[in-house]
């Protein structure tokens, strides 16, 4: 087994800001003005369908010639529904997405059976989109309080 551990480091900046970092790489997340953010970036939920396309998106290019398929072009749109009354603790709805949808969009020569095996291939091995459809283990680690007092 071959098992990589990913460590990301958020700080809540201003407001709803936060920045993100990993490996030296940082994001900036945000929540648009209508949920108390300045909109200086994706928001959490987005972020993650971002990350679904992206993830998709690598397997495809990681994979393309194991299958002999090669594109011109390749995207994914995706979406995902949301009660917002969730997260402002308005009713007792999941705050989480209960639905996500994607299309993904190939642009090639290669035969349709073809294109399609490899697109199984390629949700079947995406890891965000095997954790989206799968349970796992959310542990919290505990909290620290570190104290301002001298």
């Amino acid at each position: 087994m071959a098992v990589q551990t990913f460590k990301v480091k958020t700080t809540l900046k201003e407001g709803v800001l936060v920045e993100t970092e990993a490996r030296g790489h940082k994001v900036i997340v945000d929540e648009p003005k209508s949920l108390g953010g300045t909109d200086k970036g994706m928001n959490p939920v987005e972020l993650i369908l971002a990350g679904l396309g992206a993830c998709q998106s690598i397997v495809a290019r990681t994979y393309a010639k194991k299958f002999d398929i090669e594109f011109e072009d390749f995207w994914i749109e995706l979406e995902g529904d949301l009660d917002t009354d969730g997260f402002l603790n308005k009713s007792d709805v999941r705050p989480g997405y209960s639905t996500v949808r994607y299309t993904i969009h190939i642009q090639s020569d290669a035969p349709e059976e073809k294109i399609e095996e490899f697109i199984k291939f390629v949700e079947a091995h995406c890891p965000v989109g095997d954790t989206f459809a799968n349970v796992v283990d959310l542990v919290s680690a505990g909290v620290v309080v570190e104290s301002t007092v001298k």
